[in-house]
């Protein structure tokens, strides 16, 4: 495994000759702090293409809290450590002179209408800073395909959509939220957490699969996102920035009579820390499947 921090360095590793995968080069992008859900990426990749390349770079562009950038947890030797053993070929751990040589870019990639919901209205800017450097990141990666996180939905959408409309051709594919025991969605952020902080923490997955459940016995969504605000209602001490219904491919805001695959978003502060979760689920049967 080579440990490259310059884009001179990355661009002289010749991506992998043609072979049984056809010298498919696969690229993980992170924020390090790794855990099992960025190496449940890294394995999905190694499955599926001859090269893999993972990003390790901490991005000021999506962050509107200086603080909380200045605590984000970067330990690099922890993550090669963990990334060795399964096989990844490169990675990439720039500074942040290396991918913003001019310092903070004058052009940036925009989300859209994405940036007016969920995430988007709650962290303005993340979005764009988020599109801007994964775009620069495959510029420099040179990737066929690019694995990202479901438990990061929203965002997800906005890569799909922008290499839709900017023609990046790189295939985006997105890896199941990977949890503890306890249901709690993994994150790099859980290590804030205290003991008690923890347990409030439990909220956001039960909120959301008493949601699921909902929708899974044919109730409407309304009923599910009804049942979701009330389990929050019962922990007072984690605050929810929202509970909401996204569709899957816009991320545009859903409710009501909405029938369809759907994403049911949830954010919240637990103490100082704040998480995000969600789940796939589906409001009524599919198409050609009659109800009951």
């Amino acid at each position: 495994m080579r440990i490259v921090h310059t884009a001179v360095e990355l661009a002289e590793i010749e991506p992998a000759g043609s072979g049984k995968k056809h010298g498919r080069r696969a690229v993980v992008m992170t924020m390090g702090a790794l855990h099992e859900g960025h190496l449940a990426l890294v394995r999905a990749a190694r499955e599926a293409a001859d090269q893999v390349v993972v990003t390790v770079f901490v991005n000021p562009l999506q962050f509107d809290d200086d603080a909380d950038l200045e605590r984000y947890p970067r330990d690099l030797d922890a993550d090669a450590a963990l990334l060795e053993p399964l096989g990844v070929d490169v990675v990439y751990a720039p500074s942040v002179e290396d991918v913003y040589p001019g310092g903070a870019p004058i052009v940036t990639v925009s989300a859209g209408t994405i940036n007016d919901v969920f995430e988007g209205e709650h962290r303005p800017g993340h979005f764009d800073g988020v599109l801007t450097v994964v775009l620069k990141l495959m510029h420099l990666t040179r990737p066929d395909v690019a694995y990202f996180g479901q438990k990061d939905a929203q965002q997800v959408i906005a890569i799909r959509t922008m290499c839709r409309d900017l023609n990046v051709p790189v295939d985006i594919v997105a890896v199941p939220t990977v949890r503890d025991a306890d249901g709690l969605a993994l994150s790099s952020r859980n290590v804030q957490l205290s003991q008690a902080d923890r347990a409030d923490a439990l909220v956001l997955s039960r909120a959301l699969a008493e949601a699921e459940e909902v929708l899974a016995e044919g109730g409407p969504l309304s009923l599910a996102l009804t049942v979701a605000r009330a389990a929050f209602a019962e922990v007072p001490t984690v605050t929810p920035d929202y509970i909401g219904a996204m569709d899957p491919v816009s991320a545009v805001a859903v409710e009501g009579d909405y029938r369809g695959d759907v994403v049911i978003a949830v954010a919240a502060r637990v103490g100082g820390t704040r998480l995000i979760d969600n789940v796939i689920a589906r409001v009524g049967p599919r198409e050609g499947v009659a109800d009951a």
